[in-house]
């Protein structure tokens, strides 16, 4: 687990209220949405995708509100409809998993969540998944930033 603080960055998000099973269906229809929205008003992208959830659950039947992010060079006017947020700096536990989708939860998640149980620090209820290395959905291998933003 490393301890740190996130970038200070403008994105543009959608938002939608879902279950763990639905953000592969919702990430492909989302993303071309965000994709569209940043070639029409000229931005230049500036990170990679991110994920934000608040209040993830430990399991995949309880709802929870999810946001799509594509971080973008801080734009001078934007009037597009697609949200554009500007998201602080915070700090976070941070783990990379390096592997398929089907393990990031066993593998990535669950030892994160049981190394900040043991620390002194408590979870704010918000989440991140940094997707720094996609290859695709049908891919066996991915390089995905788990971040847990931390109260104290």
């Amino acid at each position: 687990m490393n301890i740190i603080e996130t970038p200070d960055m403008w994105v543009l998000c959608l938002k939608r209220r879902l279950r763990i099973p639905e953000i592969r269906q919702a990430a492909a229809e989302l993303a071309p949405i965000i994709e569209k929205a940043i070639g029409d008003h000229g931005l230049t992208v500036a990170g990679p995708w991110t994920f934000l959830a608040h209040g993830l659950p430990k399991d995949g039947r309880t709802p929870f509100d999810w946001h799509i992010c594509r971080p973008v060079e801080r734009p001078e006017e934007y009037a597009g409809a697609v949200e554009l947020r500007h998201l602080e700096p915070t700090i976070v536990a941070s783990r990379v998993h390096q592997g398929s989708l089907r393990t990031l939860f066993t593998q990535g998640y669950a030892p994160l969540v049981a190394e900040i149980e043991l620390s002194r620090h408590v979870f704010s209820g918000e989440s991140r998944e940094v997707y720094h290395g996609w290859n695709g959905p049908g891919a066996t291998c991915h390089r995905i930033e788990i971040q847990f933003e931390l109260a104290r």
